[in-house]
This record gives C-alpha cells, sequence and structure tokens, in this order.
C-alpha cells in the first residue's frame, strides 16, 4: 500500500496490520466480508504496512497472512442469531473460540483453524478484531447482500476505520478508488459489476426451480 505524505516508511514487522475479508460472494450475504474490505480499499489507503486482503473462501492459505500479522481485522459474516444486519465485535483470544461455536460455512471451519494453529505454534497475531455481521439470506446463489447487511456494511468500515487508526495504519480518503489492476477484489467481481450482471431470481432459479419445488409438494 502507498505511504500517506509525510509518514515514515520505516515499520518494523511489530508494525505489520492484516485487513481480511473472509466470505464467498455467490452466496449473497455470505459475502459480506470480501464486500466490506472491498469498499475499505476503495475509500480509504492506509500506511504501507497494512495489506488489505480478499480471503474469500481461502481456509487454510490464510495462514501466511495471519502467522505475519501484528494486528488482525477480520471482516465477516457471522451467525450471531440476532437481528439481520447486527454488527458485533469479538476480540483477540475469544475469537478464534466465538468462530468454533458459530460456525456457518466451511469457510470459517478452515479458518477457525488457521486461528487455532496460530494459537498453537505462538504465530497469534497480539491483537485482533472481528468485526462479524448477521446475515439476513445465505441460500441465494448469485444472490447479493440484502439491504439490511448492505447498511450494516457502512457501519462496519466506520468502525474498522476507528480500530485501524488506532492501530497506526493512517487511514486517508482518496479522491478516487485504486486502478482495476490494484484492486484487492477482482474487477470482474466487483459488487457494481456483479449486481449488475447477474440475472434475476426468477430467470436463474437461485432459490430453486418452481417446477421442481410444485412436483415436490
Amino acid at each position: 500500500m502507498q505511504t500517506p505524505a509525510g509518514a515514515s516508511a520505516d515499520h518494523s514487522p511489530q508494525d505489520r496490520i492484516v485487513v481480511l475479508g473472509i466470505g464467498n460472494v455467490l452466496w449473497a450475504d455470505e459475502g459480506f466480508g470480501v464486500r466490506a474490505v472491498e469498499a475499505l480499499q476503495a475509500r480509504y489507503r492506509f500506511a504501507d504496512h497494512v495489506e488489505l486482503v480478499d480471503g474469500g473462501t481461502q481456509g487454510l492459505y490464510l495462514i501466511p497472512q495471519v502467522h505475519a500479522a501484528h494486528r488482525l481485522l477480520i471482516l465477516d459474516a457471522v451467525d450471531y442469531g440476532l437481528p439481520a444486519g447486527t454488527l458485533k465485535l469479538v476480540e483477540d483470544d475469544e475469537v478464534p473460540r466465538f468462530l468454533g461455536a458459530k460456525k456457518m460455512s466451511l469457510h470459517q471451519t478452515g479458518f477457525q483453524e488457521v486461528l487455532a494453529l496460530a494459537q498453537l505454534t505462538g504465530a497469534y497475531p497480539a491483537q485482533v478484531l472481528l468485526i462479524g455481521c448477521q446475515p439476513e439470506e445465505i441460500d441465494d446463489f448469485g444472490g447479493s447482500l440484502r439491504d439490511s447487511v448492505k447498511a450494516a456494511l457502512e457501519q462496519a468500515l466506520l468502525l474498522a476505520v476507528e480500530r485501524l487508526a488506532d492501530w497506526g495504519a493512517q487511514p486517508q480518503r482518496r479522491a478516487q478508488p485504486p486502478a482495476a489492476q490494484d484492486a484487492v477484489t477482482s474487477p470482474e467481481l466487483s459488487l457494481a459489476r456483479y449486481e449488475a450482471g447477474r440475472p434475476s431470481a426468477e430467470a436463474a432459479c437461485r432459490i430453486g426451480d418452481a417446477r421442481f419445488l410444485a412436483a415436490a409438494d
């Protein structure tokens, strides 16, 4: 990442900050974490010791990023059993235990193992913050974020920027989004292009084909 004007580019590994958005954008609100890190990069630039990562559903492949982080901020959809769009913050050693009790999908199972491994090997970040959002709908293949979760995303970004500022990430508002080749998420899967290019729920039978559902009745 670029260093803001006047900021020092000299940082020790102890300063490394990783912002990790995880989830599957193809399953509606499960894409919350990826959409959050996408929006964070589009709106802010950070000091060069800050790395934004689209973790998708990589699970154990995220071990290097977690092990390299001194401070780790995670954005994800989490089933808290709360009203849709509710945000909940979990910190430090509570994060892997919480994800273990609240697994919603396979990507969370894999990522919990990443955190557990970091604890066992002594590579767990000094500070960890999970900003989780209660999904409204995930059983919609090809769907996008529901309105309640989109609204929560805005608040999640404010919380993320506030914590990142406290950690010394030096967030600054961008005049314009980064170039496509520098985007943390694939330009083809950006929220705007994804929503513009996907078919309607009726045309794509994203929540089940009515012909087969009727036959099942």
